[in-house]
């Protein structure tokens, strides 16, 4: 009378194992991005999505756009006296205000802001220094940021801002490691949690390091992790936590796309060490994302897009599109790459 009932609960545990699996087959199958028209050819680098209806991105020659309707249509513009500018960073508070960030070297290190929808734009600052490199932005509210550059006289170049991004202030950045430097890629090798967490990631020979800050960028402690660093095109290029304690590094090197040779580190003790997954995305990866609603974590770059179900530790590949950066609100995301590419995220 036993066996009967153990061989039925077993039978029906087995048939909840295979359900799950191909649950979990068919999620990992269902994201899709989604082509939109951008109006414009320019290569686009920074993305930053205010809702499932408003979201930024920023390119070369000086070019911004925006859209208010989910991507039905965007609009692009270019910053008076900016067309020099490789906005490598935006980041967007409204429909209303946003922050653009350009990469290069000395004045070509710049931080604009708006707050009339890029009617009229404020010049912030411009990187004093004539060997600066800026390489991102990020901001834990409405009035307090951080921006990071490359090393200067060996310390990475840390500037904060507590009045709204209106001035900043140049903080003792963290020592660098002789060949190491960060990446403006997608503006997600710097990144901030909570209410004075802030991370950033470098490469280079010494580099695949992580350095994480709790006291809003004044001091900073650093680990290092398993991601490739063995060229000066080498290193970690994005970051991101799903909680306080679970987070993932993406990278590789970016002159060789398709390799997928340690191109990933991920934490589950909030960042106090890195470890390398079971499977890796399917080539570098200059940007990721967690999207909460759909606990997924998604990983984009020059060869395609991949999807983890299990907090990165095992990766599908759903898409072979050219993106250089993600941003998501919600379940609402966008990729921005090369040639004015934009497309917007599906989960389903």
């Amino acid at each position: 009378m036993i066996r009967p009932r153990l061989s039925h609960e077993w039978t029906a545990f087995r048939l909840l194992f295979v359900l799950a699996a191909i649950s979990a087959s068919g999620a990992a199958s269902a994201q899709s991005w989604t082509p939109q028209t951008s109006n414009t050819t320019v290569a686009l680098r920074g993305i930053s999505a205010v809702s499932p209806m408003v979201a930024w991105a920023s390119g070369a020659k000086g070019t911004f756009l925006r859209t208010t309707d989910g991507g039905a249509t965007w609009t692009p513009n270019v910053v008076p006296g900016a067309a020099d500018a490789d906005f490598r960073a935006v980041h967007a508070f409204s429909e209303k205000s946003v922050f653009l960030m350009s990469a290069g070297t000395g004045p070509l290190s710049r931080l604009y802001q708006t707050d009339d929808g890029g009617v009229k734009w404020n010049l912030v600052m411009v990187d004093p220094d004539p060997k600066g490199f800026w390489d991102g932005i990020a901001f834990w509210d409405r009035m307090h940021g951080i921006l990071l550059g490359d090393p200067l006289n060996g310390r990475f170049e840390i500037w904060t801002t507590s009045d709204g991004g209106d001035t900043w202030k140049q903080q003792k950045g963290p020592q660098a490691l002789e060949k190491e430097g960060t990446f403006a890629a997608s503006n997600s090798s710097l990144i901030v949690r909570g209410a004075h967490d802030a991370w950033f990631a470098t490469g280079g020979p010494d580099g695949a390091r992580i350095l994480h800050s709790e006291d809003d960028g004044k001091t900073w402690t650093a680990v290092k992790t398993p991601v490739r660093h063995d060229s000066d095109n080498a290193g970690i290029f994005s970051l991101a936590f799903s909680d306080a304690r679970h987070g993932v590094a993406v990278g590789g090197d970016y002159s060789k796309p398709k390799e997928a040779t340690s191109v990933i580190a991920i934490t589950s003790d909030g960042g106090k060490s890195w470890t390398a997954p079971a499977s890796s995305p399917s080539g570098y990866r200059s940007a990721v994302a967690y999207v909460e609603p759909e606990k997924l974590w998604i990983a984009s770059g020059p060869s395609g897009s991949d999807v983890s179900l299990d907090d990165g530790k095992t990766w599908k590949s759903f898409d072979t599109g050219n993106y250089n950066a993600i941003g998501f609100v919600g379940s609402s995301g966008w990729a921005v790459g090369q040639k004015g590419v934009i497309a917007s995220f599906h989960a389903r």
